[in-house]
């Protein structure tokens, strides 16, 4: 007896979800505690950190990998200008060799801050391997307005509120475009705030109160043990007004210590809550601990720093 058609379809479909071999991904394995996380079935879990670091992008290529491993089907979001999002699209569509060779012209070069780091390179070129070797893994760029038109509907919201609301919306988008089990995006952390910022006609949302209107929304925040970070700060002994624009030629990027008041002194893990021995923060759910962080230099550097 011959299968039909739509039992030959199902068995595709099922082949097609089916979980990842060891052999078929990179060795990895999901943050102690995650059990926890994975229990609220949140729909999108954003990862607010520190730009400039090596631990942040290796946790979420982990995380990643390791939810490939059984079989999720998943959405990566990076902190890169939404505009340049076409542009990464047709790129990860190309094989390995090709995308890390087209990589650097999608917003990579030029960039002496901490978003572009070696690191976050790393994770890129990463997920693409695991999505060449048959992950349910997609991406997108979602910092910023992707268009006039996007920019001008959140022109009225209050001071940075357009940038945050173009950011959600871009997220929720590519997260609608196609079926995924979990959405993680990496952003810096006050994006990452599940509470309004600012008093009176100076309130707004963070992006990732926003993105809750369009599904649950988990959000942790980086902890560490300090250590280094790769980003860009104002020259020592310049002062600014407020609102006064930040120029090339006031700030300079590099390696700056980081501090922090606990070290738990634990490999990384993820944990819903308050951090031990601070305050509960209601803009975030939990948090994400990595230990000592170690600056990523930019993946592409400039001649000169960048605004």
């Amino acid at each position: 007896m011959q299968p039909s058609p739509m039992s030959i379809l199902a068995a595709l479909l099922l082949a097609f979800h089916a979980p990842l071999s060891a052999e078929a991904i990179d060795t990895c394995r999901l943050p102690e505690g995650w059990e926890t996380v994975r229990a609220r079935d949140a729909k999108f879990l954003v990862l607010g950190e520190l730009h400039g670091t090596a631990e942040s992008p290796q946790l979420v290529g982990d995380l990643a990998c390791g939810l490939a491993r059984s079989g999720k089907r998943i959405l990566v979001g990076i902190e890169f200008d939404a505009f340049r999002n076409p542009a990464l699209q047709e790129a990860w569509k190309l094989p390995d060799a090709e995308f890390e060779k087209q990589l650097p012209t999608i917003g990579w070069a030029g960039r002496n801050d901490g978003v572009a780091s070696r690191a976050m390179f790393n994770l890129v070129v990463r997920l693409h391997a695991l999505k060449t070797r048959g992950a349910s893994i997609d991406i997108v760029a979602f910092n910023g307005p992707r268009n006039e038109a996007q920019q001008a509907r959140f022109a009225a919201l209050a001071r940075q509120g357009p940038h945050e609301a173009a950011q959600a919306e871009n997220v929720a988008d590519a997260a609608a475009a196609s079926p995924h089990d979990i959405v993680l995006v990496l952003v810096g952390d006050f994006h990452a705030r599940k509470r309004t910022v600012g008093e009176g006609a100076d309130r707004f949302d963070p992006m990732a109160l926003r993105l809750s209107r369009s599904g649950p929304v988990l959000s942790l925040r980086l902890r560490y043990a300090g250590g280094t970070a790769w980003n860009c700060q104002l020259k020592p002994g310049l002062q600014l007004r407020s609102g006064d624009p930040i120029t090339a030629n006031a700030i300079t990027c590099g390696e700056y210590p980081v501090s922090a008041t606990t070290d738990l002194r634990r490999q990384p893990f993820v944990q819903l809550g308050a951090f031990p021995g601070s305050a509960e923060d209601n803009g975030f759910d939990g948090f994400f601990w990595v230990g000592p962080i170690h600056a990523s230099v930019p993946a592409v550097p400039a001649e000169e720093p960048k605004p």
